[in-house]
């Protein structure tokens, strides 16, 4: 499972410079992680550590995208964008947090040249794996939550299954909008118009 890194996964270093503690991670402190093929990401201030993604997860990635691309390149709504790409959510609460899929609004798009994105997403997709699924559901879910993201989706390609999560009416939380198994469609408050049908994502040998 996808668990706060420190201290037992972090490379030893050659310098005189030693790690943070869990709780004071900072955008500078993961900056100075090695660019070995894990996902690393910081939110409220702890380390996370995740694998190299499947096939499966990957497979959902690109169809996803395609997708969401389409349609907001069609109706010129804004911009799509995929991981890697380090989204630091407002007052630390990740720094960074890497989606598996982004969507920004036309005006909220990342700027050219950015290293980075700060601020807040207006879509954001979450492609679930056995080692990631607790990280996804509840700690960054959470922090999505904190941070006014207005619609998060997840992806499971082990059941094959699409749930949208927006927030609540009196905006305190989020609840489930709606949830799609094979040949079953979802749509979005965000991207209105937009469905999508789990088969279309979910497709290939079981």
């Amino acid at each position: 499972m996808a668990e706060p890194a420190y201290p037992w996964i972090l490379p030893e270093r050659d310098d005189d410079r030693s790690w943070p503690a869990q709780g004071k991670w900072t955008y500078e402190d993961y900056l100075r992680l090695p660019d070995d093929g894990r996902r690393y990401e910081v939110i409220r201030g702890d380390l996370y550590v995740s694998p190299a993604p499947s096939v499966d997860h990957q497979r959902a990635i690109a169809r996803l995208f395609r997708l969401l691309d389409r349609f907001v390149l069609d109706h010129k709504l804004g911009e799509v964008l995929t991981a890697p790409l380090d989204v630091l959510l407002p007052d630390g609460l990740a720094s960074p947090v890497q989606p598996d899929i982004v969507f920004f609004r036309v005006g909220n798009e990342p700027r050219a040249g950015a290293a980075n994105f700060q601020g807040v997403p207006d879509l954001v997709i979450e492609v679930l794996s056995p080692t990631t699924r607790r990280l996804d559901t509840r700690v960054k879910l959470s922090a999505f939550r904190a941070a006014g993201v207005p619609e998060v989706w997840f992806a499971d390609p082990q059941v094959r299954t699409l749930v949208v999560h927006g927030f609540s009416e009196d905006g305190t939380s989020y609840v489930e909008l709606c949830r799609a198994a094979e040949g079953e469609s979802i749509s979005s408050r965000v991207l209105t118009g937009l469905r999508i049908v789990a088969s279309d994502v979910f497709t290939g040998p079981k």
